[in-house]
Formats: structure tokens, sequence, C-alpha cells
């Protein structure tokens, strides 16, 4: 009977906050898995790979490498 009760603008407000609470939940989650989760590698792509941990030591090592050969041209 309470189903019969409701209104229609009950129902579209029901909606209503039932996608505002589902996509609160999902920006929520998002920022979430970016900034506290442990199970990523420093991005918020949450993949796993090595974005987020860069040698930049080696980094320097393959850029004075590739300049030594370009000037021994």
């Amino acid at each position: 009977m309470l189903l019969l009760a409701i209104t229609s603008v009950e129902i579209q407000y029901f909606l209503i906050a039932a996608l505002f609470t589902a996509a609160a939940f999902y920006v929520g989650r998002i920022f979430w898995r970016a900034f506290f989760s442990k199970t990523a590698a420093g991005c918020a792509k949450g993949c796993g790979g090595a974005c987020g941990s860069l040698d930049v030591e080696a980094l320097q090592r393959t850029i004075e490498a590739r300049g030594k050969v370009q000037s021994g041209r």
C-alpha cells in the first residue's frame, strides 16, 4: 500500500538521491585510490606499473651515454 501512496515527484527525488549517492561514491573511490591506496604503484591508474618509481640516476646515465655517442660522431 505504501508504494501506491508515493507520488511521481517523490520517486524522482529518490532517483536523484540514489544517482547523487552513486556519483559521490564513485568520485570518492577515485580520490581514495589515488591518494591512500597501498596497492597502486604511485599513480592514480592503479595498474601497478613502475610509473611512480623513476630511477633518476639511471635516466641521467642514459642521457650522458647518448650524449657521448652523439658527440663522438
